[in-house]
């Protein structure tokens, strides 16, 4: 589908609840097969008259109601925070939303009703803060404590033979082809099951570097196996 494109005079800034949400850009893009009701949206969000700071504070409710409810949904991660916390954390999770998603509203092309679009930057941002302070309190394992139980190669019961050798062959090439930041964010990641958002605010770096730290170590975990005459199922892997 094309796309219409407007100019429109930048919005002065908006204030919902004490958040400053700062102009839109002047230049906007509407793709044609959006329907009215999300249309409606972008044109309130977009308008440089009060009724843009009217369709600000409506949506932040929608983000709020989005993130009440699943901040409730993990609230049995959760068992140190009152009913107050939870709420503040719901409405720090909704704040969030509204200043990314709308430094995003040129990314919205249709595909959802906006409202939906809209509800994923809440569940999003709850969630990641949710999984963040769960971990407050907890220090985060980066060292492979698991490994002499999960990967030693002696003989099992319940441990075949091709079992025993993939896992000692693992370990081997963990400890000797990674380097010692890749084995720190392999081992945490997924052995110790710390949620990447939590490594990355640890570890003082961004979900993406963590993600490349993360393929780089995996694709020499597979050349190394593949010397070996062995390979990890793709679908194992990405477990």
């Amino acid at each position: 589908m094309g796309t219409l494109r407007a100019s429109i005079a930048a919005p002065s800034r908006a204030s919902v609840g004490g958040l400053s949400v700062g102009p839109l850009s002047e230049s906007v893009n509407v793709a044609s097969n959006i329907d009215e009701e999300s249309r409606e949206w972008l044109e309130r969000l977009r308008c440089p008259d009060a009724r843009r700071e009217a369709a600000i504070s409506e949506l932040h409710q929608l983000l709020l109601r989005a993130a009440t409810f699943e901040v409730r949904r993990r609230r049995a991660s959760l068992p140190q925070l009152h009913s107050d916390d939870l709420a503040d954390l719901a409405k720090q999770s909704a704040n969030d939303a509204l200043v990314a998603l709308l430094g995003k509203l040129d990314d919205f092309r249709g595909d959802s009703r906006f409202t939906t679009w809209a509800y994923k930057f809440a569940l999003y941002e709850a969630a990641a803060k949710a999984r963040k302070r769960s971990w407050q309190e907890r220090e985060v394992p980066l060292s492979a404590e698991a490994w002499p139980v999960l990967a030693d190669g002696r003989p099992q019961p319940d441990r075949s033979a091709e079992t025993a050798e993939m896992l000692r062959a693992i370990r081997e090439e963990v400890e000797q082809r990674l380097s010692p930041r890749q084995r720190e964010v392999l081992v945490a990641l997924t052995l110790n099951g710390v949620p990447i958002d939590v490594l990355a605010e640890r570890l003082n770096t961004t979900r993406g570097a963590l993600y490349k730290t993360l393929h780089d170590a995996r694709q020499k975990l597979r050349t190394g196996l593949a010397a070996r005459g062995l390979s990890i199922d793709e679908q194992e892997e990405h477990a």
